[in-house]
């Protein structure tokens, strides 16, 4: 993976949650601190998930999404990597998606926005989802 950031930088609330930490710390999911780290990951290569966790603090579904995103991962036989946006660029870049609601999974492919899964659905609705997603020509 890509080391950006150090997995350290707290969130809103001040404390980064252990869940959201171990996407960085043991799985290596880069930390996005600024835009420039954004625009170097997103035109990597291939496709990619950008996971917007939200103030873990206010959202009880924070966790339950750092747990999903690395399972989608696996499921989808790694057909994409994965960063964290950091809270310094979560609301300009949830502006500039349009994907308002947190938890998200932002997805890209070459530098280009390929849709969002907003808040936590059914297993079988990333399902659809992340397949419709990945097969968009971006």
């Amino acid at each position: 993976m890509h080391d950006l950031v150090s997995p350290a930088a707290p969130a809103a609330s001040g404390k980064t949650h252990p869940l959201v930490a171990r996407l960085m710390t043991e799985l290596g999911y880069p930390r996005l601190a600024d835009f420039e780290d954004l625009r170097r990951f997103i035109n990597l290569p291939g496709a990619h998930c950008i996971f917007v966790p939200g103030d873990a603090a206010r959202n009880l579904e924070t966790p339950d999404a750092a747990v999903i995103l690395p399972e989608l991962r696996m499921t989808f036989q790694h057909a994409f990597d994965c960063a964290v946006a950091d809270d310094a660029i979560e609301a300009k870049l949830r502006e500039a998606t349009r994907a308002l609601k947190t938890p998200a999974f932002l997805f890209y492919r070459d530098g280009t926005f390929l849709g969002a899964i907003e808040k936590i659905r059914d297993w079988d609705d990333y399902m659809t989802r992340v397949t419709h997603i990945l097969s968009v020509k971006g």
